[in-house]
Parts: structure tokens; C-alpha cells; sequence
């Protein structure tokens, strides 16, 4: 069986709307899929139809924004309780951080001569399907390459929205711990996003580790589309030291782009897959 527990829709920051993900995923042998847009539950009634249809089995999930070290974190949650009201609450902090956060950008890249990002972003996200969030850097790194400031979407991350560029920005988030206590508060499984991504040393890296699992985190994702397996191996090492479930997902957001649905490389045979666990957490609707 097939399983992709990392992607996005329009909802968040993907080129793709919740339904067409879903059908996309069946298409590519997925089977038990989890929707994970950023700081939003938007996608997931819409998914939920779909897959019904389908007969696949979609999991409760979203990828929450904290920050931890100075860095912006990401965590992931599955198999929660949607209409919890700790997350409610958490998803509506997160959807009026993220409008700061991109009229802050937007304010940024004016003072730097490219005005009228926010705008343009917001367009951009309204050809590829509406969302009442904000746009997410991706959307403005597309308005970039239009107006001319940058050739494509790698160069303006590089140059202006990448880590510790000025668009990184990061007030807006709640702490790791938070972020972890309110998915475990909604009955979630809590797996760490992407952990090689972070520009981290090895030591501040199990540092991450260690606060994640004392904060009631319970899974790292070893194995994130097709990053490199030296990666996958130092990961799967963490794992096994923590005694942490192994999560895996496509991290997919656009049809040509980092992954495809279902495509990643494959999860060490030793490590204890989280997706075994969902057979026994309710998935709630998410409404």
C-alpha cells in the first residue's frame, strides 16, 4: 500500500486544488494520503470528498510554522481531531500571522524597489485557485520572476525570500513547544518536518531533536521526497537513538517541481513506520 503523509494544495502554498491532489495521488498507486498545507485546515473537507470517492483513506493533517533557535520550524500533525479547540484556535493565530507576515514582505521588497509584491502575489495565488490565506513566499517568488527582479523561482529565494534573506520572516510564529502541545492537545501524531532542510550543525540538529521529542514530539520524517540517502541515513540514526516513529511524504506542492505524489526514497526496513499507528486514531471530518 501506498502512502504519502507530506503535500500540498491551494489551500497553502500548492499549484494544485485539494480535490485534483487527491485524484493525482490515487492515480500514482497513493492509497492512504494525508494533506498538509501550511497553517490551515482549508483543504481538507474538499480532499476528504474526494477521496471518499476513491475509497482512499485520507488522513487529518497540516504542517504547522513555530520557531525554535532562532529558525522557523516546521511540525507536522496527522490523525487529529479538526474541530479541536486548542487547534482552532492555533490555525486562526497562524492564518492572521501569515497576512502580517506577507504585508511585511510586501513592505520589505518595496523599500528594496519592488513594490506592489503583495498584490501581485495575491493574483498569482488567485489564477491557481482562491484561498482565504495569505499568499506564502512561493507565490511571491512567482510575482518576482514576472515583474523581471529575478529569472526564476530558485534565484528569487535565493536572493530575497530564501532562509535569513528578507523575506524569512518570523515573529509571527509560535514556539516549537507550542506547536507540538497544541497538535498533541487535539489528539494528534506529531512528526518533524524535513529535519536536514534547517541550516543546522549535526549538534544543533539533535538539539532540535531533543526538544522536539521532550515537547511530546513523536515521529521525524526520515525520508522527505527524493533528498539524498546520506541524508536519510543520518536521520534514520536519530530515529532509532530517540526511539522515534519514521514518517515519509512527497512534500509535493507542484506537477514538475521537488517530488511527485507517491515518489520518495524508501524508509529504512528497521525503522517503525508512523503510518501504522492510524488504523487507531479517529479521523475526523474537517469541519
Amino acid at each position: 500500500m501506498t502512502v504519502d503523509l507530506h503535500c500540498h494544495s491551494t489551500a497553502s502554498d500548492g499549484a494544485l486544488a485539494p480535490a485534483v491532489v487527491v485524484a493525482r495521488a490515487h492515480e500514482r498507486g497513493v492509497r492512504v494520503l494525508a494533506l498538509t498545507d501550511h497553517d490551515t485546515l482549508e483543504g481538507l473537507d474538499e480532499a476528504r470528498a474526494a477521496a471518499d470517492e476513491l475509497d482512499m483513506q485520507l488522513v487529518n493533517g497540516v504542517e504547522l510554522s513555530c520557531t525554535w533557535g532562532g529558525a522557523t520550524i516546521h511540525v507536522l500533525g496527522y490523525g487529529f481531531a479538526a474541530n479541536a479547540p486548542a487547534l482552532v484556535q492555533a490555525i486562526a493565530d497562524l492564518h492572521s500571522g501569515r497576512w502580517l507576515r506577507a504585508e511585511e514582505i510586501d513592505r520589505r521588497l518595496a523599500l528594496k524597489g519592488m513594490p506592489g509584491a503583495l498584490d501581485g502575489a495575491r493574483a498569482i495565488q488567485k489564477e491557481l485557485g482562491d484561498s482565504g490565506n495569505a499568499p506564502a513566499r512561493p507565490h511571491f517568488a512567482d510575482f518576482l520572476v514576472r515583474e523581471g527582479y529575478v529569472k526564476d523561482r530558485a534565484e528569487a529565494f535565493r536572493k530575497w525570500l530564501g532562509s535569513g534573506k528578507l523575506g524569512d520572516v518570523k515573529q509571527h510564529w509560535p514556539t516549537l513547544a507550542d506547536a507540538v502541545g497544541t497538535l498533541r492537545e487535539a489528539g494528534a501524531w506529531v512528526s518533524m518536518a524535513h529535519p536536514w532542510q534547517y541550516d543546522f550543525t549535526r549538534s544543533k540538529r539533535r538539539k532540535l531533536i531533543i526538544d522536539f521529542v521532550a515537547a511530546g514530539g513523536q515521529a521525524l520524517e526520515v525520508v522527505n521526497g527524493m533528498q539524498p540517502a546520506e541524508q536519510i541515513g543520518g536521520l534514520a540514526i536519530l530515529a532509532r537513538e530517540f526511539g522515534l516513529l519514521a514518517s515519509v511524504g512527497s512534500d509535493f506542492h507542484a506537477p514538475g517541481d521537488w517530488s511527485e505524489l507517491g515518489m520518495y526514497r524508501p524508509l529504512p526496513e528497521d525503522l517503525a513506520p508512523l503510518w501504522l499507528r492510524f488504523d487507531h486514531v479517529p479521523h475526523a471530518a474537517a469541519g
